[in-house]
């Protein structure tokens, strides 16, 4: 049985050496929602002994791509902001799941779920735009 061809939401995510030099998977894509997984390595835990906000920031945000890119054309962040619920830390394994709430004209609002398990680690919401295919160059 053959393989259906990758969406653009799974050839993007192929193309992004960041997110999979930290290990992210796509677990799941489909149109309008994604979800990625990552363990917390021993180089992502600050001062703290917590993870870096950066790097769940970064997986929410690599769901939140993979979603928004679900429908075909290319489609970037306007903006994004982050809510931490609780820490993370080294060995936790991290899951985003990305739903789009809503879509109007080129721009699109995107909420992002960070969880370990069934605890809420983040909250994520970002703004999509679709960009016209001059402007990508």
């Amino acid at each position: 049985m053959t393989q259906p061809a990758p969406g653009p939401a799974e050839v993007m995510f192929a193309a992004d050496r960041a997110s999979r030099s930290l290990g992210i998977e796509l677990l799941e894509v489909g149109e309008g929602f994604a979800s990625a997984r990552m363990a917390v390595t021993a180089a992502m835990v600050n001062g703290h002994g917590v993870a870096h906000g950066g790097y769940l920031f970064l997986l929410a945000d690599t769901a939140f791509a993979c979603a928004c890119n679900s429908h075909g054309p290319v489609t970037v962040a306007a903006g994004a902001e982050v809510t931490f619920v609780a820490p993370a830390r080294e060995g936790d394994v991290l899951v985003a799941d990305a739903q789009e709430r809503t879509r109007f004209g080129r721009s699109g609002i995107y909420d992002v779920s960070v969880l370990r398990g069934d605890d809420v680690i983040a909250e994520f919401r970002g703004r999509s735009r679709t960009i016209r295919s001059e402007e990508s160059r």
